[in-house]
């Protein structure tokens, strides 16, 4: 079968894009989840650090650990599990929260759009019996592998504050390179998930990914809510 000249070029542009912009599918981009499915039998695991060395007149310093696991279940449908909770100094919270994402369209033009459910279940020193965050959202990649992500979630109250609190969400992926992404999210909202997080996503192996960002809040970002975001993740096939 005989090809165009250009649809020759077409398909040799692709595959750059592909080779050179490609990052490995992920959950999140820091904290507004990515359009990202991982396909059937994928695994990824990511280790979440939240770091504030410093004191600041509103919020103390302090460290949480969050690891995550995530499993793609087919049909554009992946399966996950986050442990929340792990925060220092001072009594974990423990929590689980099984996650769904499920992407029921993507087009060929770089449009996609996922729908997804975290459930929040305290184990340890609970200050509610169980919560939801539920969100939508739709992600315009361009050619030059840009990507822009913007949509809305609703939690239910004691997850995030004392109330039902509801908003938008927005996402930006610029690749630098091959290897390098600038990253950044947004969750609006006076909440404890409210915060605006830039940053850079790099990848530090065929496996490895790599992610380093400062989140600042929405509210008291004067009075000190502000820290690091490091996240270390793995793909294992």
């Amino acid at each position: 079968m005989l090809i165009s000249p250009r649809d020759a070029i077409a398909e040799v542009v692709e595959k750059i894009n592909e080779e050179y912009f490609y990052v490995p599918a992920h959950q999140t981009i820091f904290n507004v989840p990515s359009t990202d499915v991982l396909d059937k039998g994928k695994i990824y695991a990511e280790l979440d650090a939240s770091l504030k060395p410093t004191d600041g007149s509103d919020v103390p310093k302090f460290s949480s650990f969050v690891p995550r696991v995530v499993i793609g279940a087919g049909s554009n449908v992946e399966f996950g599990l986050n442990l929340t909770g792990n925060i220092q100094p001072g009594p974990d919270s423990t929590t689980l929260v099984p996650v769904i994402k499920w992407k029921p369209f993507q087009s060929e033009r770089g449009w996609a759009m996922v729908v997804g459910d975290n459930l929040f279940i305290p184990v340890r020193n609970r200050a509610y019996d169980a919560g939801n965050y539920v969100y939508t959202e739709i992600s315009k990649t361009f050619k030059t592998g840009t990507r822009i992500t913007f949509g809305g979630y609703d939690f239910t109250r004691d997850v995030v504050a004392s109330a039902n609190r509801a908003g938008g969400q927005f996402g930006f992926e610029q690749p630098l390179n091959k290897k390098v992404t600038f990253a950044a999210d947004w969750i609006t909202g006076k909440h404890s998930a409210g915060y605006f997080t830039p940053g850079i996503i790099f990848k530090a192996g065929p496996s490895v990914t790599g992610y380093a960002g400062y989140s600042i809040g929405n509210q008291n970002a004067s009075g000190g809510n502000h820290f690091f975001l490091l996240e270390l993740g793995y793909n294992f096939n």
